[in-house]
């Protein structure tokens, strides 16, 4: 048997293969890239397979076979970014990777980093375990609605209507911030921020949101801490609080707010939210943080602020 009919009686088994990867793909966040590129081995594969068996039903040289996989080879080769995304060891801590986080996860970090870079997904994965316990079915269908205080609220099966981002930008000693013109905040200072859309990480929310709002674009946004509000109408919002120390472009005022700079030593607290006074001094210090607020309208009526130590960020 030559070696062009092996390779085509078991091509077979390599698609299974393929398909039971893509399967697997289905089930893991964040995989489209790793998904489609996937589907263009499998073409690919396919092309091959057509074109040796015609080699062999035509009778043609086994050097035909080699021209063949030479083609298919060529063009993995042209398109190999869309065609291997896939890598054995995370590209932040070099740590070798489980099976499904290099089939799936298009950052190809491994779990750690990935939770380091995600933010956002740590909260996801405990309110996925939060489902199954029946205490926060019945809580959820309360909405937590009687509670005004912090502490008559659990935090860990309360979960968020909204989640947003909020960057602050610190260059030269000073900080870049909006004015609210419309929606939630209307005629606050704040920093640049907003919700994060579908599909999105909290880190790339952090640099749209800020392109949006003050035309300026920055760079590796830092996670400092996580703030939940609870408003007595019913809405829970999550905030992830970043931080970055460059700003590029021109500063550029939009439909939704008037940016500015501020010098930090002198921030207007007078025009901000309430809650913002009991953590922002110590998050400019780089402090990590988490804090839960309760709120009635724009009036703050609970609040508590927990420094973390590094070994639990």
């Amino acid at each position: 048997m030559s070696i062009l009919t092996f390779i085509n009686n078991y091509m077979y088994m390599i698609l299974i293969l393929i398909l039971y990867i893509n399967i697997k793909q289905r089930k893991i966040r964040s995989s489209g890239k790793k998904r489609k590129a996937v589907i263009f081995l499998t073409l690919i594969l396919m092309v091959f397979q057509i074109l040796t068996t015609n080699i062999i039903t035509i009778g043609l040289s086994p050097l035909f076979g080699l021209a063949a996989f030479a083609l298919c080879f060529g063009i993995g080769f042209i398109f190999r970014k869309h065609v291997w995304p896939f890598t054995f060891h995370c590209k932040s801590c070099g740590k070798t990777l489980r099976f499904e986080y290099i089939i799936g996860h298009d950052d190809c970090l491994c779990a750690e980093c990935h939770l380091k870079e995600h933010p956002e997904e740590i909260v996801k994965v405990e309110e996925e375990k939060k489902t199954e316990t029946e205490e926060k079915e019945t809580i959820k269908e309360n909405s937590f609605s009687e509670a005004r205080t912090v502490d008559e609220i659990d935090w860990e099966l309360w979960e968020p209507t909204d989640r947003c981002v909020i960057t602050y930008v610190e260059v030269d000693g000073k900080l870049l911030f909006i004015e609210k013109k419309r929606g939630l905040g209307n005629g606050y200072f704040n920093a640049p921020g907003g919700h994060i859309e579908e599909d999105e990480t909290a880190v790339q929310a952090a640099i749209r949101e800020t392109k949006e709002e003050t035309g300026l674009d920055i760079e590796n946004p830092r996670f400092r801490g996580i703030l939940r509000f609870h408003f007595l109408d019913g809405m829970r919002e999550i905030g992830y609080v970043f931080f970055a120390d460059n700003a590029k472009g021109e500063m550029k005022e939009c439909d939704e707010a008037r940016p500015f700079w501020q010098d930090k030593d002198t921030l207007p607290y007078e025009n901000m939210w309430e809650d913002d006074r009991l953590w922002l001094p110590g998050a400019l210090e780089g402090k990590r943080f988490e804090a839960n607020f309760v709120f009635d309208g724009k009036k703050m009526i609970d609040s508590k602020v927990i420094w973390l130590e590094e070994d639990e960020e």
